[in-house]
C-alpha cells in the first residue's frame, strides 16, 4: 500500500508554477489515444501541416492570424507517450513573441479502468507569461474538448482552415484574446 501511494505521489508532482498541466480520461485504449494524438489535423487545426507522426518530424499549427507555431516531434511511444519542441510561435496578441520557443509538449498516456488517461504537460508554460490565460483556456478546449472527443467518437473540432468558423471552444480564448491585444496608440 505505501509503494503505491508513493508511486501516486510521485506521479502528481509537478511544477505547476513552470508547466501547465492537465488530465482527461477516456474511454478507448492507450493505443486509440495515441494515434488521435499524433492526428493534429483532427484535434488541433485543419490548417496543420507537415510530418505529425515520426520522430524528427516537423509541422507547422495555424489558426488565422492569431496564432502559428513550427513544432518538431521528439519523442514517440505508441500507446505511451508523445513529445513536441516548439521551434518558433507567433501569437498576434502578446508582446513577447519568444514565450513559447523552446517550451516542450508532453502528453503522457496510462491505461486506466479499461480506458485510458491522458495528462497533458506543457512544459514552460508558465503563470507569468503575457499568453497563459488565453493559452491554458485554449489548452482546456482543445484538450479537454476536442482531442477528447476525437479519441472517443472519431471525431474532434479543430480549428478550421481559414474561411471555416471557429468551433465553440474558441469562444472564451477569442474573449480573452481581445482584451490582451495591444492597443492602439
Amino acid at each position: 500500500m505505501k509503494a503505491r501511494l508513493f508511486k501516486i505521489a510521485c506521479m502528481m508532482q509537478v511544477d505547476t508554477d513552470r508547466n501547465f498541466t492537465t488530465s482527461f480520461s477516456v474511454d478507448r485504449s492507450p493505443r486509440e489515444a495515441y494515434d488521435a494524438i499524433v492526428d493534429v489535423s483532427g484535434w488541433w487545426s485543419e490548417d496543420a501541416e507537415g510530418v505529425t507522426d515520426q520522430v524528427g518530424g516537423e509541422f507547422v499549427h495555424r489558426y488565422q492570424d492569431v496564432h502559428r507555431c513550427t513544432i518538431r516531434v521528439t519523442e514517440l511511444v505508441p500507446g505511451r507517450k508523445v513529445a513536441w519542441l516548439v521551434l518558433d510561435n507567433y501569437f498576434n496578441f502578446i508582446e513577447d513573441q519568444a514565450e513559447w520557443t523552446g517550451t516542450e509538449i508532453v502528453f503522457d498516456i496510462f491505461e486506466k479502468n479499461g480506458g485510458a488517461e491522458v495528462r497533458f504537460t506543457h512544459v514552460g508554460l508558465v503563470r507569468e507569461y503575457e499568453c497563459y490565460e488565453v493559452c491554458s483556456n485554449a489548452w482546456g478546449g482543445y484538450l479537454g474538448g476536442s482531442l477528447r472527443n476525437l479519441i472517443n467518437t472519431g471525431v474532434g473540432q479543430p480549428n478550421p482552415k481559414l474561411d471555416g468558423d471557429a468551433p465553440a471552444h474558441q469562444n472564451t480564448a477569442t474573449a480573452l484574446r481581445a482584451d490582451r491585444a495591444p492597443q492602439a496608440s
